[in-house]
């Protein structure tokens, strides 16, 4: 089966603050038809985002699908205190770069 990589499936795939602590993902799909596609393929689970960040289950505060938006919905807690001495991402916009080694088995 081919795959699609991640970016090429959302229509928008970005990372921002939550808050001094958290970093919330946003992957907001282009269509019913590829959300459900990704949805049921179970390729992002909480254990890739546990993989993917280097953190324990106990550091993913929110894993959701939201049907209603299309979208999946990510909050980590912060590897650094926003601003703290060696945190190297104040806003959290560069930390969804990981992501985007995701493919995803697809269909045309």
């Amino acid at each position: 089966m081919k795959t699609k990589n991640i970016s090429e499936l959302t229509s928008v795939l970005r990372s921002k603050n939550a808050g001094p602590l958290e970093l919330t993902f946003d992957l907001i799909f282009s269509s019913k038809e590829i959300y459900d596609t990704v949805k049921a393929s179970n390729v992002i689970t909480r254990e890739l985002i546990m993989e993917l960040y280097q953190v324990s289950d106990d550091k993913i505060i929110t894993f959701e699908y939201f049907d209603a938006a299309e979208a999946l919905k990510i909050t980590l807690v912060r590897p650094r205190p926003e601003a703290s001495i060696g945190e190297i991402d104040m806003h959290g916009c560069q930390q969804h770069v990981p992501l985007l080694s995701i493919e995803i088995p697809f269909e045309e």
